[in-house]
């Protein structure tokens, strides 16, 4: 997944809105991908004011000895000028196989 972001703007109830950007591929830490989606939203604090999601899947990190990654005050700023609700989605480890 690990970050997904949909417009919701036009999408009647029940139906699914549109994509409108996935992050960081295969990076599953929080920290890496809270950054990015702040990267993200500062270049794209220009969209109209709509309804839009933003899915973060992440995974625990096995190294993880507390702290992690943080929402800025800036990036919520944005988050409301949008009209955007912040998911965080946790998933188990891959397992290789």
């Amino acid at each position: 997944m690990p970050i997904k972001i949909t417009d919701f703007t036009t999408a009647q109830e029940g139906e699914k809105g549109k994509e409108l950007d996935w992050l960081c591929d295969d990076n599953w830490r929080l920290p890496d991908q809270l950054e990015a989606f702040e990267n993200w939203l500062t270049k794209n604090k220009s969209l109209p004011k709509g309804v839009y999601a933003a899915d973060i899947g992440f995974s625990p990190r096995d190294d993880a000895f507390g702290g992690g990654g943080v929402v800025s005050i800036s990036s919520m700023e944005i988050m409301v000028s949008l009209g955007m609700e912040l998911y965080i989605s946790e998933y188990p480890e891959a397992e290789d196989e």
